[in-house]
């Protein structure tokens, strides 16, 4: 099974007709891992994936928690082709354990699907989602988290999440610049 092939198929399966912006949105970030294959050589294919589903708990049918991490991996999990590393790189995308701890549903989401012990592979997929705009064009992390923080009520659980997570959001996006500049050199 070639795993970009059906990571695609079933992201735009589930993200083209109900929500064609937050499709282009996980093809910009699969477009931005893509760029990161040099730094991440055995491991991009699945960045790829996840990058492209990342998002995929955001469809209706699938929406039973309202967390779409935890929805998405909870889809992932039930698929038989899909690998352990890449439903919880989905689960867990953009720092999502703090964002459940404001929804209530952290315990559900560490005792369900633990961080991925790969932080080099956690930051990329950070990386990918904090440099892509919802439309799908590149952008920077500081136009990223305000462009984000325009759609939330800052009292809101998205709003409270995004604030107590820029530091960490923006690190894991430094981290990865820093690597890509290392590999031009």
């Amino acid at each position: 099974m070639d795993l970009t092939l059906w990571a695609r198929d079933l992201a735009r399966s589930l993200l083209a007709e109900p929500l064609p912006r937050r499709w282009a949105h996980s093809q910009g970030v699969a477009a931005k891992a893509q760029s990161l294959t040099g730094i991440l050589s055995d491991d991009a294919e699945l960045l790829w994936a996840a990058a492209m589903l990342h998002d995929i708990g955001y469809t209706p049918s699938l929406a039973t928690t309202g967390f779409h991490p935890l929805d998405g991996a909870r889809y992932l999990r039930g698929r038989s082709a899909t690998d352990e590393r890449l439903v919880r790189l989905v689960a867990n995308h953009s720092y999502a354990l703090m964002e459940a701890e404001e929804r209530g549903l952290r315990e559900e989401l560490e005792s369900e699907f633990p961080i991925l012990d790969d932080a080099e592979l956690v930051d990329a997929l950070v990386y990918c989602d904090m440099t892509t705009t919802p439309d799908g064009t590149p952008t920077t992390v500081d136009a990223r988290l305000a462009e984000i923080l325009t759609r939330y009520d800052r009292d809101s659980v998205v709003g409270r999440f995004i604030r107590r997570a820029d530091e960490d959001l923006r690190a894991a996006v430094y981290r990865v610049e820093a690597r890509l500049i290392l590999a031009e050199q």
